[in-house]
């Protein structure tokens, strides 16, 4: 198993029973994502399909549904499956990412789409999205339907983004909206699925619900803000990815609140690699990422605040744990 930094900090911080189950889950999700995409009669299918599963990750949201479903008493196949299903369209998004922002390296790892080209790293895309369905489908009807509504969400947050708001919509707010549709509705669908599929009371699930809604936030901010401040070694990736892209995110938005002129210098994507660096070293000394971060905190408190409803279990120690984890991230 791949034993990534968030693992290891919820790890350190709950009992050594929970953190045994959680280890032994992870190896079996690890094994059972392989599994899944393995296909006898086509092997480039098989190794392309799990190029970016090889390259490691912090398989965050599997970690979501498992902790979710420490909170129902059911622990069947399904939380196993549940847990594939958050990684496959996770990961199917970070290949169809990548065309988009004709990224060359990801995990560390040269992406699918500079490995092949854009049709197959597309196509890799859907055909993990068509498994996830697959897998799905066994869940339960009440899963399935989860499962589309945020994959609707996600096509929505993505489409919002690129299109970017609308003359007279406030870019701070549009730029919260698409956060939650694009990153914090894939974190909230694997922890509420983690529930579901283990029979968790529904005032829980609902809870675990809004409390991945909340922390999803909180971690797609600190994204944003390590693409600014992190090195390509931390990150895996060269850091501007979405100033490449042309993507004003929050901490670029507050850092024009700061200096109007910054405007001017993100108005188009920065291609240029000196110029994006100038730019980033502009943006690292801005007031903008202390707002920021100030912004990721208001929502942890906020994720914080919902734990204090859901039982007094080793798994809810462990939520309070993600959350500090998510602050203080350095990759």
């Amino acid at each position: 198993m791949n034993t990534t930094t968030g693992a290891r900090t919820i790890m350190e911080a709950i009992d050594d029973e929970l953190a045994y189950a959680l280890r032994t889950r992870l190896g079996q999700v690890e094994d059972r994502l392989r599994e899944t995409l393995r296909d006898p009669d086509n092997p480039f299918l098989s190794r392309a399909a799990t190029h970016l599963i090889d390259a490691g990750g912090k398989r965050f949201r599997p970690m979501m549904v498992l902790l979710g479903a420490q909170f129902g008493e059911s622990r069947t196949e399904s939380v196993l499956d549940a847990a594939v299903v958050a990684e496959l369209v996770h990961v199917a998004t970070l290949y169809h990412d990548d065309v988009m922002d004709e990224a060359q390296v990801r995990h560390g790892a040269v992406t699918a789409n500079t490995r092949w080209n854009n049709t197959v790293a597309v196509l890799l895309g859907d055909y993990l999205l068509a498994r996830a369905a697959d897998l799905g489908a066994n869940l339960g009807d009440a899963a399935l339907r989860l499962q589309v509504r945020t994959l609707g969400r996600l096509v929505r947050g993505q489409m919002a983004e690129t299109v970017g708001p609308q003359p007279g919509v406030d870019r701070i707010g549009h730029c919260l909206r698409v956060m939650s549709d694009k990153s914090a509705s894939l974190i909230s669908m694997s922890i509420r699925l983690g529930g579901m599929v283990s029979g968790a009371d529904r005032d829980v699930v609902s809870a675990l619900d809004m409390y991945g809604e909340v922390l999803g936030m909180a971690f797609q901010i600190s994204d944003d803000i390590l693409d600014i401040e992190a090195t390509e070694r931390d990150l895996g990736k060269a850091p501007g990815t979405d100033l490449r892209e042309g993507i004003v995110t929050l901490p670029v938005l507050y850092a024009i609140e700061h200096d109007p002129d910054i405007a001017d210098l993100v108005a188009e994507p920065i291609t240029d690699d000196a110029r994006r660096a100038e730019v980033l070293d502009i943006l690292r000394a801005s007031p903008g990422l202390e707002r920021a971060r100030q912004e990721a905190d208001r929502h942890v408190q906020r994720a914080k605040d919902m734990l204090h409803d859901l039982p007094k279990i080793p798994a809810r120690a462990a939520l309070f744990a993600l959350c500090d984890f998510v602050t203080s991230r350095t990759t």
